[in-house]
């Protein structure tokens, strides 16, 4: 019985409040600054009994005590991505984040790969493929079916970079961790399939041809995305239909066009919820090819590159 109420209770929990204890008994020890790789590990995992607690004291003290480099993201230079590198200039690149989890993941006896691929991050990026990879990422294995295998960004947990690369904002994102299958699939697309657990797109083609999901869409769950493609086309003053599913009651909805200086405020729109979709309609107000995105309480979970003609 007591294990029941515990699953219970531990079923549909966000993972800010499932991993409270581990958080809160990671977060005491502080930086660790004097330490090895390997001392680090041991000493934030010791408290935990499970593989599962593990793995997520290693992703809440990477993703809150190292920082993304600017620079090096920018330029995508993987000279300083070794962990111990990493370690000592407390910054990495994405795949330095990865390779860092990677090995303190391996210090705990915890299976762990560093997977690489693409990201998104702006809707000027849609249709437009790069050719080589931009992310890194890991998948963390606590059993041998893939349904025990799960996806973990402690880079992209970590905070975030402004657009121009050149300053990090420190904001933890607790969702990264043992990610929604399907939303992580529409925000990363592997350059391994392998690693495309629970199925997605089939090539990077159509990875970039997909709205591009922002942050705050983990926490809310987001579901369920119409249009499913990134690119709109549209009339002048002719109504696009949007549609979306989140985990939580929603007081607001608002739009924002344009992007830098031509910027607009954020517009609320009425929408309506019929079996837990959320819907709205939005007429675009002059020809321009622009961003859109979409916002719910105050916090971008879309973004869609619109092109409106009259």
């Amino acid at each position: 019985m007591l294990f029941l109420m515990v699953s219970l209770i531990s079923f549909g929990q966000t993972p800010s409040f499932k991993y409270k204890y581990v958080d809160e008994t990671v977060q005491k020890l502080g930086a660790l600054s004097a330490f090895n790789v390997a001392v680090i590990a041991d000493t934030i995992t010791a408290p935990f009994p499970g593989k599962e607690e593990k793995a997520r004291a290693i992703f809440f003290w990477i993703a809150n005590n190292i920082a993304l480099d600017p620079k090096a993201t920018k330029q995508n230079d993987a000279k300083n991505n070794l962990p111990e590198k990493v370690i000592e200039l407390r910054k990495a690149t994405p795949l330095g984040f990865s390779l860092l989890l990677q090995e303190m993941c391996s210090a705990a006896n915890i299976r762990c790969i560093s997977v690489d691929g693409y990201t998104r991050l702006y809707p000027e990026e849609i249709n437009e493929p790069v050719d080589e990879v931009n992310h890194a990422w890991n998948v963390v294995q606590l059993g041998q079916s893939p349904e025990t295998w799960y996806f973990t960004d402690a880079s992209r947990a970590s905070g975030f970079l402004d657009k121009k690369m050149t300053a990090f904002t420190k904001q933890f994102t607790s969702e990264y961790f043992f990610a929604d299958k399907k939303l992580f699939n529409r925000v990363f697309f592997p350059n391994n399939s392998a690693w495309q657990l629970g199925g997605g797109v089939k090539s990077l083609k159509d990875f970039y041809a997909l709205p591009v999901i922002s942050n705050a869409a983990f926490p809310a769950e987001l579901s369920l995305i119409s249009p499913v493609t990134g690119y709109i086309k549209t009339k002048l003053k002719t109504p696009v239909i949007f549609s979306f599913r989140v985990n939580k009651p929603v007081i607001n909805i608002s739009v924002v066009t344009g992007d830098g200086k031509k910027q607009a405020k954020p517009e609320d729109v009425k929408f309506e919820e019929k079996a837990g979709v959320l819907s709205f309609s939005y007429k675009f107000k002059k020809e321009d090819t622009a961003p859109l995105s979409i916002l719910v309480d105050g916090k971008e979970i879309l973004q869609y590159m619109t092109e409106v003609s009259e």
